[in-house]
């Protein structure tokens, strides 16, 4: 009898609504505390609530990590179905979702845990690469195998236009914001070794400085898996998130191009008009 496997993870992803349907994944809302509520990532929080909050009062929201009970009660109903899962997280240096997930896991025979040592689109990279897999045959205990060393190859990074998110967050420096800001600066934040660290920074217009980043990011390169690329942006206008996506795709690289909103997660740490395009590499990110 062939192996029932489910591809799951928590909902930093970012996969839109129609990428969970197409792929058939099921997620596990993470808490989003916003004054003195918490709320389901997603589900009764949106980014566009997290902005407006800030704006009113000056707060950011503080993002919780799934527990243990939690991910254990996640993986029940999906086990007593007869599935074995390949469960992803965001990155274990950025929370501690992984380690409990992988405590719940210890309760099952078939749960395979996943460290995408990425966020955003980042891991969304990764589960549609393990739902490719699902369709080549792979076993579940093979597909967590390889997507553990492909993990190492995604490319995420992102272009904020703001700092102060970061900062009050605790991220970046009151010096580091204001030289910022006086020196009209955006920084690229680009995920390794599953944190987050800046990479270069980029100086002008926002819309102008996205297309230099996409250029960057895309030109004469030779080493990029084909097969998808994720434009995933914070609250950026349409016009600015279509002009990437064309420059994207008039590169000719990508078989598809998606793209999403980024989720409340990524929404909490860099706030809006944050754009990235991710996609995966032929060799290990260094």
């Amino acid at each position: 009898m062939a192996e029932k496997i489910i591809i799951t993870s928590d909902s930093t992803t970012d996969l839109s609504p129609e990428l969970i349907e197409r792929y058939g994944i099921v997620t596990l809302p993470m808490g989003i505390t916003l004054g003195d509520k918490t709320y389901r990532d997603g589900v009764d929080i949106t980014p566009d609530d997290i902005y407006d909050h800030q704006r009113k009062y000056g707060e950011l929201p503080k993002t919780a990590a799934t527990n243990v009970g939690e991910c254990g009660d996640f993986f029940r109903p999906l086990v007593e179905k007869g599935y074995s899962i390949v469960h992803f997280t965001i990155s274990a240096e950025m929370s501690s979702t992984f380690n409990n997930a992988c405590i719940a896991a210890d309760e099952f025979d078939n749960v395979y845990v996943v460290d995408t040592r990425n966020l955003s689109t980042g891991g969304g990279l990764l589960l549609l690469a393990a739902c490719d897999m699902i369709k080549a045959g792979k076993s579940a205990q093979e597909i967590a195998c390889e997507c553990r060393e492909l993990a190492s190859r995604v490319d995420a990074s992102f272009v904020i236009d703001s700092l102060e998110y970061l900062y009050k967050g605790g991220r970046c420096s009151a010096l580091s914001m204001m030289g910022a800001n006086l020196l009209k600066l955006k920084p690229c934040i680009e995920v390794k070794g599953g944190a987050m660290g800046v990479g270069k920074k980029y100086r002008g217009r926002y819309g102008e400085v996205l297309k230099q980043y996409a250029e960057d990011r895309l030109a004469n390169r030779d080493d990029l898996v084909p097969t998808r690329v994720f434009v995933t942006h914070a609250g950026c206008e349409p016009e600015v998130v279509d002009s990437i996506v064309e420059l994207v795709k008039s590169k000719g690289i990508f078989d598809e191009v998606f793209v999403t909103r980024a989720g409340c997660t990524v929404s909490s740490h860099c706030g809006a008009n944050t754009l990235g395009v991710l996609f995966i590499r032929k060799s290990k990110v260094v």
